[in-house]
């Protein structure tokens, strides 16, 4: 087929699957820009974490080679097929579909499930995380994903995408999304909601994650999410991996090794791993925190971290504690 006549394909299957709904589950939206018809490829692992903002291009880049030009299938809970077109362009992929669920009862459909364990790549898209939660937690998708990572094939996130790939997750799963003020001075807040049995993948076990960091002001309730785990006895060694806007994190899930990317334009292109096996000194209901040398690395574009021996190169290293809610730097600045 030449080129002039697989794009008046892609666009005659983008007219003919685009906005149809399932006629007999209305609980998702399914559309397809490329080749609707299922193909099988070699593919390699990778994880890629965007924290949120506008898309860095090598994210797609990357994960269609890694899914070896495959099917690449978008996941979200909001929003329509945005991706399509714009991942299409960049992937080099035989197809780029999108699935929008819109209840937890389209998580036990078989062409969704059929969908999802097909897919050479999958990339879970922004919005509110406890969608993803509720939709999919204990479901034949949990399932579905697990299988496409285990193939090995390529998964990534943004925002709240990226705020479920860790072991453990903040789970939003009150109406408020959780500041840093509100954490630091009550970590057991109703809005402090952790997820410790959702996804898990490998290299990015014992880790949660954090997104839009320094344009929220999160690193503290990054700190705040890491005490409430080691009180709660969910880990001993509390792990994360904080992204700020248009900064992605590509992690090789065989060797633990992580890469950072980001868009031209952005000024902080950082990513910071925290770590902090130290138990909080105060940790309790309706008390401001109190926790004693969580240490940061914080890397940018061209420096890398191993998650498995918690090391980096080319960043910058410090130390963060938190005095009665109040969180200080080793190095005078939090960030």
């Amino acid at each position: 087929m030449t080129s002039s006549s697989y794009s008046a394909a892609a666009v005659c299957c983008v007219l003919i699957y685009g906005c149809a709904s399932s006629p007999v589950n209305p609980g998702y939206r399914y559309y397809v820009a490329g080749n609707p018809d299922d193909v099988v490829t070699e593919t390699r692992g990778l994880l890629v974490l965007q924290g949120g903002g506008t898309d860095v291009d090598v994210n797609y880049q990357r994960m269609g080679e890694f899914a070896g030009g495959g099917d690449f299938l978008v996941l979200r809970a909001s929003g329509e097929d945005d991706y399509n077109e714009y991942i299409y362009a960049l992937c080099n992929c035989d197809s780029v579909e999108t699935i929008v669920f819109e209840n937890r009862e389209a998580a036990f459909n078989n062409f969704v499930k059929r969908k999802i364990r097909h897919a050479e790549a999958l990339f879970i898209a922004g919005g509110d995380q406890s969608n993803y939660v509720r939709y999919w937690k204990g479901t034949p998708v949990e399932d579905a994903i697990h299988f496409v990572a285990s193939k090995p094939a390529p998964i990534g996130g943004t925002s709240a995408g990226m705020a479920i790939m860790g072991q453990f997750s903040y789970a939003a799963m009150s109406p408020e999304s959780l500041t840093a003020a509100v954490a630091l001075a009550n970590p057991f807040h109703a809005d402090v909601t952790l997820e410790t049995d959702f996804l898990n993948f490998a290299g990015l076990e014992n880790v949660i994650t954090d997104q839009h960091l320094i344009e929220r002001d999160r690193i503290g309730r990054t700190v705040a999410l890491l005490a409430r785990l080691l009180h709660d006895g969910s880990t001993s060694n509390g792990q994360a991996m904080a992204a700020d806007r248009e900064t992605s994190v590509h992690v090789d899930p065989a060797t633990g090794i992580a890469e950072v990317f980001s868009t031209a334009t952005h000024s902080t292109p950082y990513v910071y791993f925290l770590r902090t096996s130290r138990m909080p000194s105060v940790c309790k209901p309706e008390t401001p925190l109190s926790i004693q040398d969580v240490s940061v690395y914080r890397i940018s574009p061209g420096g890398t971290f191993d998650l498995k021996s918690w090391t980096g190169t080319g960043g910058l290293a410090y130390s963060l504690s938190v005095n009665e809610g109040q969180l200080i730097s080793s190095r005078g600045e939090i960030y």
